[in-house]
């Protein structure tokens, strides 16, 4: 007999033994199926056991565990069912369920769910197993009756958050307008309780927008707030309903920050995270200022005030805010998110400082970064900026000496160092370095793709396509190989319906990429097309600006006499990236011709 064995029947023996004048105890927490979601307080179970353990019970219980340590569930199941069933013990009647469980038997689970519920139908846990145990087997509309129950039992005081949880239980049914409309239904009284309407309400609402409800969604958000116009629950559901298309859910929202007795800083950076989605930089920049206001000891307010600033190239404003974050999160608990939260802002700092020509300053920053994730990044920065010093060799030092903690750090270093000799224009030694790895690994793409480009900018452009074509023959949906070869043959102004048919296979791997769509907008413009070309880089420009797409940009604007608008298009770049050779040479090729 195991040692578990041994242990289990022993707990049995004692949860079994005569007892007069007691109540058995309640089912511990940590005893709960890990199918758990919702942590009700546990109701004490009240029984009384009517069976002593004797011999014969005893033995039927070493059989049923026996059977179930030899892989035989279904005799295992059946065997302590019937003991629980005569002792009416709480114990045995989790166990029956969970070994039934755990040999993936769903309807033997229902049976021992079932019976216990039946043995104690003001047992929390029992309607608990009996939900899950239906939606586990898809039978949706039986689970309204244990839904119901379950918050029946659970105690008043819990009942807001036991509703709020609720979409979680049902967020793997397949029918997700089923399980709204089921647990709408099972749960009705609770919408029109005082202490319950605003949750009930805003489960309706998770639940319908899971069924793409978005006008019943939306209804139940607006009739949470009703009920309760300092819930958040509601506004959350709104902020999930953001959309151009839907001005009513924003409007709720900010009804609710105008009258809302002390909102919580983290739903309003969940304002703010949705106005960032819908690049509306402005408004966020508007909330996060009203947050660091109202409550200047929210680290992390200031923070993303302080990334936002600097995007919009508030540098002096950004400078002030990351500070201030970084003193008030050296001053919390350390844990992951502080970590992370340390080395965005301390990159953030060194971004600000190489702006203003402080090497010096944006290296001391670099080299506070502690987080493993950040550490390459820090590294290659720092490598970076010591090239930029003419210090090149020491840079190229500092990614070798880069510790290898996990599978793949190698590989990343090797990339890194790559990427920094073709930043300074050492071509022969990144196509060395590529090339010797490649030896080792023959068959990974990522390095074949960065040796094609590597090759490119050495101008062995036949090797570059030999590459790239055998990438593709290798992988047939690498989309960015399709479009390497394709702008490459463009830009050279050759091959040029071959090159618009491998952009388009890439199109059509990565429909959304501006990249891509600039690759596209530029063949058309090769092929004389420039009313399509001009369509294309507008849209890339517009959702990515980034200095060779101004290049290109400008270049079809400056062709079809839009002159004004080729050179503010120019300037734009140059402040994205003033050294972007693509767009100097363009800048001085056009200019040259007036």
């Amino acid at each position: 007999m195991t040692k578990q064995l041994l242990c289990t029947l022993a707990g049995l023996w004692l949860a079994l033994a005569p007892v007069t004048g007691q109540t058995a105890p309640a089912v511990p927490a940590s005893a709960k199926s890990p199918l758990a979601t919702l942590q009700a307080t546990q109701v004490k179970e009240v029984e009384t056991p009517t069976s002593a353990l004797d011999a014969q019970l005893f033995y039927q219980l070493l059989i049923g565990e026996l059977s179930a340590g030899a892989g035989e569930p279904g005799p295992a199941v059946s065997l302590i069912l019937d003991a629980a069933q005569k002792t009416k013990d709480v114990q045995l009647y989790q166990r029956a369920t969970e070994l039934a469980l755990q040999s993936r038997s769903g309807e033997a689970a229902l049976q021992a769910a079932r019976a216990w519920k039946q043995a104690y139908p003001k047992s929390i846990d029992a309607s608990r197993y009996m939900l899950q145990i239906l939606l586990a087997l898809n039978r949706v509309t039986e689970s309204a009756e244990p839904l119901k129950a379950l918050l029946d039992l659970t105690p008043i005081m819990e009942r807001p958050q036991t509703l709020v949880a609720v979409p979680r239980l049902y967020a793997r049914v397949g029918d997700k307008k089923l399980a709204a409309l089921v647990a709408e239904e099972a749960l009705a009284a609770y919408f029109s309780q005082a202490g319950t309407a605003a949750p009930a309400w805003t489960m309706a609402g998770r639940l319908r927008l899971a069924a793409g409800d978005m006008v019943g969604a939306m209804e139940a958000a607006r009739s949470g707030h009703v009920a309760d116009a300092q819930a958040e629950g509601p506004i959350i559901v709104a902020l999930d309903l953001m959309d151009p298309k839907r001005p009513q859910a924003e409007a709720l929202v900010r009804k609710y920050f105008a009258s809302a007795t002390a909102p919580t800083p983290e739903l309003r950076m969940a304002y703010v995270r949705s106005l960032l989605n819908a690049e509306r930089f402005q408004h966020a920049l508007t909330q996060l200022q009203s947050l660091t206001q109202t409550m200047p000891e929210f680290a992390q307010g200031w923070l993303v005030f302080g990334s936002l600033q600097l995007q919009e190239k508030q540098n002096a404003l950004a400078e002030a805010s990351l500070k201030r974050f970084i003193d008030l999160a050296e001053k919390q608990t350390p844990s992951e998110d502080i970590t992370r939260g340390l080395s965005q802002a301390f990159f953030a700092l060194a971004q600000i400082a190489e702006q203003r020509k402080d090497l010096a300053g944006a290296d001391a920053w670099l080299k506070r970064i502690e987080s493993p994730e950040g550490l390459m990044q820090a590294q290659m920065r720092r490598a970076t900026l010591l090239g930029q010093q003419g210090k090149l060799p020491a840079g190229i030092q500092l990614i070798r000496e880069l510790p290898e903690l996990k599978e793949g750090d190698a590989r990343s270093k090797l990339m890194a160092e790559v990427t920094l000799l073709k930043e300074f224009k050492q071509y022969p030694q990144a196509y060395a370095l590529v090339a010797q790895a490649i030896t080792q690994s023959p068959d990974d793409l990522e390095l074949i793709y960065e040796h094609a480009m590597t090759a490119e900018k050495l101008g062995l452009l036949d090797e570059m396509e030999q590459l790239l074509r055998r990438v593709i023959s290798l992988k047939p949906d690498f989309h960015a190989a399709y479009n390497a070869l394709g702008y490459s043959l463009a830009d050279r102004n050759v091959r040029l319906p071959e090159a618009k048919e491998l952009i388009q296979k890439a199109v059509a791997f990565a429909p959304t990429d501006p990249f891509i769509r600039d690759s596209l907008g530029w063949v058309e413009f090769r092929l004389g097309n420039q009313a399509e070309a001009l369509r294309l880089l507008e849209s890339a420009f517009k959702d990515r600006p980034d200095a060779e797409i101004a290049a290109h940009l400008g270049e079809v604007l400056w062709r079809m006499g839009q002159r004004e608008r080729a050179q503010a298009i120019w300037n734009e770049g140059k402040q994205l990236n003033p050294a972007n050779e693509t767009l100097l040479e363009t800048i001085k090729r056009l200019r040259g011709k007036i």
